[in-house]
């Protein structure tokens, strides 16, 4: 499985960003997208998770970011609005994947990582 992640750049604070992430090859069951980040000098962070049975956020960015995904096409979104310098950081996708059969196999999943600055 590979994760193709793009829409990072540089914006300037309060503007909006729109990342994406594509899952492709063997896919036969998907348990949930997520997005990470990481600053430099910081460990990576849980943005957004998003499953069958819903989503959650972290508390730094809820009422900003907007977390959504594509089945049809196995991509997962990533709407970051009112930007702060504070979400400067390399963002990652992350996938977990399940297998099929009467013992599922659960496998994760990570795509290079985006360059979101945020600046003036």
């Amino acid at each position: 499985v590979q994760l193709q992640a793009s829409g990072g750049g540089l914006v300037q604070p309060g503007g909006s960003l729109r990342l994406s992430c594509a899952a492709s090859g063997s896919i036969f069951g998907i348990n949930f997208f997520g997005w990470y980040r990481q600053a430099p000098g910081k460990q990576r962070e849980l943005v957004a998770r998003i499953s069958s049975i819903g989503t959650n956020y972290a508390d730094s960015v809820k009422g900003r970011f907007t977390i959504s995904r594509d089945n049809a096409k196995n991509t997962v979104y990533l709407q970051m609005s009112s930007l702060k310098p504070e979400d400067t950081a390399v963002y990652y996708c992350n996938v977990q994947t399940r297998s099929g059969g009467s013992w599922p196999v659960e496998d994760d999943y990570w795509g290079q990582g985006t360059q979101v600055t945020v600046s003036s």
